[in-house]
C-alpha cells in the first residue's frame, strides 16, 4: 500500500507541475514576499513607483519599479487592515481601514510619517475602497449604514471628506446587498459619471446613484461582483467577480457593457466570456486587452473580454497596471507582489 501511495503522489506531484508550467505559472515574476501579510491595496501612479497596503498595518514601497521594496509599518496602526490606497507620486499617498473605527491617514513624506484625514467610530462602519478621478475628486465606499449606501467624497485631494447624503441614490438598497473589500477596485470614475458595484445576494452596478441589474452570479453573501474597470476610450466597461467561496467556478463571473451613444446609456454585451474562476480585480490594458485576477488565478483577453486565457493558477488579490507600459503588478496573501509583461 505504501509503494502504490508514494507512485500516486509521484503522479500527482508530475501532473501538477506540468500543469503548472503549461498554464504558465513562472511567468509572473515575484518582486518581494512578507509572510503573513496580506495585500489587497496596490497603487501604480507612475512607471517607477508602486505602493502597497494591507495588514497589520503594512505598507511596501518602490521607487524604480519594483527592482526593490521597502517595508514599513504605520506607527499606531499595526493592527489595521489597509485594504485600499491610492498614490500620487512617490511621496504622497492616501490610504483607508476596514471596520471600526473608519480611518483614512494620508502622507506627503514618502510614508515616513502619516496623519488622519479622517475618522468615523460608528461601530458598523466598514469601508471598502478608495478611487480618483483627478488629483482632487475621490471617493471612498463603505457598506451600507441603516440601509443607505455610505459614500464619501473630498475635493482637495483626500484632507477633508464629506459624506454624500442618501438623497443622492435614486434606487433604494436591497437585502444582503453590499460592497466587497476584496481589491479596493469596486469603484470606477470618469470625467461626468460615477461607478459601483454591489455584491452579495444582490449584485448590480451603480451609475450616478442609479442601479442597473447585470448578470452575474449573486444570492449567495459571497456572490456577485467585486471589480470594476473602464477602458482607455470610455466606451467599455468591465466587471469581474463570481463566487469566492467557489474560486474555481466560471459560473457568471463577468460582464462587460458599452456605451451606446445613440441611446447615450450603458448596454450588457452579450458576447463577453468567462474568466477560468472567481476574480477580485480586473484592469484595462489597452481597449482590447485585460488582466483579471483572484485566489485561482490569473487571466488575460485580447479580445475585450470575449475569450479569456490562464496565466496563472497563483492567487493574487488584485492587478494594476503599470503606467506607459503593457505589464502590470499584482499583490496577495504572503505578502507577495508580483510583476507580468505581456509578451
Amino acid at each position: 500500500m505504501k509503494k502504490a501511495f508514494f507512485a500516486l503522489f509521484a503522479i500527482l506531484i508530475f501532473c501538477q507541475n506540468s500543469f503548472a508550467q503549461n498554464s504558465g505559472n513562472n511567468s509572473i515574476k515575484i518582486l518581494t514576499q512578507r509572510k503573513g501579510i496580506s495585500i489587497r491595496g496596490l497603487a501604480v501612479p507612475n512607471q517607477n513607483t508602486i505602493w502597497a497596503s494591507g495588514s497589520k498595518g503594512s505598507i511596501a514601497k518602490s521607487v524604480n519599479g519594483g527592482t526593490d521594496f521597502e517595508w514599513t509599518q504605520v506607527k499606531g496602526y499595526e493592527t489595521r487592515d489597509f485594504r485600499s490606497i491610492h498614490a500620487w507620486n512617490d511621496k504622497e499617498a492616501i490610504i483607508v481601514a476596514i471596520a471600526a473605527p473608519a480611518i483614512i491617514l494620508k502622507t506627503k513624506d514618502g510614508g515616513i510619517s502619516w496623519y488622519k484625514v479622517y475618522e468615523n467610530a460608528d461601530t458598523v462602519m466598514f469601508l471598502d475602497a478608495i478611487h480618483f478621478k483627478d488629483d482632487f475628486n475621490g471617493l471612498v465606499v463603505g457598506d451600507p449604514i441603516h440601509n443607505h449606501i455610505f459614500l464619501l467624497s473630498t475635493i482637495d485631494k483626500g484632507e477633508n471628506w464629506n459624506e454624500i447624503p442618501s438623497s443622492y441614490f435614486k434606487t433604494p438598497l436591497e437585502k444582503g446587498e453590499a460592497f466587497f473589500a476584496s481589491s479596493g477596485t469596486n469603484i470606477a470614475q470618469n470625467s461626468k459619471d460615477d461607478f459601483l458595484v454591489s455584491g452579495g445576494l444582490r449584485s448590480r452596478l451603480w451609475i450616478n446613484g442609479e442601479a442597473l441589474d447585470i448578470p452575474i452570479i449573486q444570492g449567495g453573501t459571497s456572490t456577485g461582483a467585486n471589480s470594476i474597470a473602464i477602458s482607455p476610450s470610455g466606451y467599455n466597461i468591465m466587471i469581474v467577480g463570481g463566487d469566492f467561496m467557489k474560486d474555481t467556478s466560471r459560473v457568471q463571473n463577468a460582464v462587460g457593457l458599452k456605451q451606446s451613444i445613440k441611446k447615450s446609456k450603458w448596454v450588457i454585451e452579450k458576447s463577453i466570456g468567462h474568466p477560468n474562476g472567481y476574480r477580485s480585480s480586473v484592469v484595462y490594458i489597452s481597449n482590447s486587452i485585460l488582466i483579471c485576477s483572484g485566489t485561482s488565478g490569473v487571466d488575460i483577453s485580447k479580445n475585450k473580454g470575449k475569450n479569456w486565457d490562464l496565466i496563472s493558477t497563483e492567487s493574487f488579490h488584485v492587478v494594476r497596471k503599470q503606467p506607459n507600459t503593457k505589464s502590470v503588478f499584482l499583490a496577495g496573501g504572503g505578502g507577495r507582489i508580483g510583476y507580468y509583461s505581456i509578451p
